[in-house]
């Protein structure tokens, strides 16, 4: 659980893996310590193989771990920044190394205070941290859920069993008219595969 938190106090020992991002086979770097250092993910794959190429503009991966949904991003739409946070300076690191391995110009993986505050994202993609509670994930969709611009949304995968179901509704109360705040979106599941959902969260127009 502590790399939901900080960055591991362990030995930063990097090691290769191969994976299937952008429809292509690319070696990248992981390391312990990280969220899901020997492949990607079951949710992260149920995910991405439900996107199609982002629109441009800024975009977001909540909770970037190595990088395989902002290298995704970037990859798909070498026009748009992606911006990879996470908490966990390693985890940024090996971001950083591998859209450098990958030819990918256009990530900026950051500290989430590093995130400039007057921008908006076009779309944002996340495997977001279930585990680590849900006091702090409604704080982290609270924090950047309403920085989507209107009309855009954000894509999220979470596991049924972990609660997937219940964010949905969540975040249809914390969203919808009349809950103040200024931001309002609605929240339909656009895909359930593998005990996951993916849920789309579209911030309304004016």
């Amino acid at each position: 659980m502590d790399h939901y938190f900080s960055t591991p106090a362990g030995e930063f020992e990097r090691r290769t893996i191969t994976v299937e991002l952008a429809g292509r086979t690319v070696d990248v770097v992981t390391a312990p310590g990280i969220f899901s250092p020997g492949h990607v993910d079951l949710g992260t794959k149920v995910l991405l193989r439900e996107m199609s190429a982002p629109p441009g503009g800024h975009l977001l991966d909540l909770g970037c771990g190595w990088g395989p949904i902002a290298l995704t991003m970037a990859s798909l739409n070498p026009d748009a920044t992606v911006w990879a946070v996470d908490v966990n300076e390693r985890s940024l690191a090996l971001t950083r190394e591998n859209a450098e391995r990958l030819g990918v110009k256009n990530v900026r993986a950051v500290l989430p205070h590093e995130v400039p505050s007057d921008i908006g994202f076009s779309e944002v993609w996340s495997n977001p941290p279930i585990r680590v509670g849900k006091e702090v994930l409604h704080d982290l969709m609270l924090q950047w859920l309403p920085r989507l611009i209107p009309g855009a949304s954000a894509f999220l995968v979470v596991q049924k069993n972990l609660g997937a179901d219940s964010l949905h509704r969540w975040l249809e109360e914390q969203f919808s008219p009349g809950r103040g705040g200024g931001v309002n979106a609605h929240v339909v599941r656009v895909a359930s595969s593998k005990g996951f959902r993916v849920l789309e969260v579209i911030r309304e127009e004016p």
